[in-house]
């Protein structure tokens, strides 16, 4: 699990956490948040985020994937002492560059030059694609799937799982191996962008697990400490007996 995952608690780092309120600290951190949003109504994932999409008529060059675990894992494949440097949309800006560089619609030299000399930017747009992403934007995409069917009920105490790390989770590192408490299941069975494989993707509950901070701190945990909520994908709990 990478270190970015285990904060909950973590002793020792370099400088205290910048809890910055503001949306956007900067203008173009606007533009970054524009970019996501048209890349995931530009996205192939469509035709299966809403069934029956007509993506064939979906008026780009954008032939990739796209999603937010597709941002997710590009923050979370940085070097974790650079992930704590940058500030939110600066892991943004970073994601979405290393992506089109990956897939090939830009490379290395071109960002550069382009940053060397502004005025070589490519600019104009399509009315075509502005439509498309607000058609997006107001059909919306849903994960859920289906009603909920749950294999825990409310206030039955469970694990959570200890398991392999991949290249993007939804799994807290520091919940891993600890016991909570069940305090709600939503209404529907929920799907993931991308099979993470960490049991995550296909359709299934997620519930709101309760966690005590003695039990996740230990005796670190500071008196009168309130408790901590976790939403979690079912395939991250276990049931106690199987530790019996």
């Amino acid at each position: 699990m990478k270190l970015q995952h285990y904060l909950g608690g973590l002793e020792g780092l370099p400088e205290p956490l910048s809890l910055e309120k503001r949306v956007f600290v900067e203008d173009w951190e606007k533009r970054i948040f524009g970019i996501h949003v048209a890349m995931m109504g530009l996205s192939k994932h469509l035709d299966s985020a809403l069934p029956a999409y007509p993506i064939a008529d979906v008026p780009t060059t954008f032939k990739d994937e796209w999603t937010w675990a597709s941002l997710r894992t590009g923050a979370e494949a940085m070097n974790p002492f650079d992930y704590f440097k940058f500030r939110y949309y600066e892991k943004w800006l970073g994601g979405i560059s290393q992506f089109f560089v990956d897939q090939g619609y830009v490379t290395e030299e071109e960002i550069a030059a382009i940053i060397a000399d502004p005025k070589d930017a490519p600019g104009g747009g399509d009315p075509a694609i502005d439509d498309q992403v607000i058609d997006y934007l107001r059909r919306g995409d849903s994960p859920r799937r289906d009603v909920a069917h749950p294999a825990f009920s409310v206030g039955q105490q469970v694990r959570i799982a200890d398991l392999p790390a991949g290249a993007h989770t939804r799994l807290p590192g520091y919940l891993r191996a600890r016991t909570g408490t069940v305090t709600r299941i939503f209404e529907g069975d929920y799907g993931y962008f991308v099979h993470t494989g960490d049991g995550i993707g296909d359709p299934m509950p997620i519930y709101i697990v309760e966690f005590t901070p003695e039990e996740l701190w230990g005796v670190r945990a500071e008196p009168g400490a309130n408790s901590l909520y976790a939403e979690l994908f079912e395939a991250y709990l276990q049931p106690i007996e199987e530790d019996k």
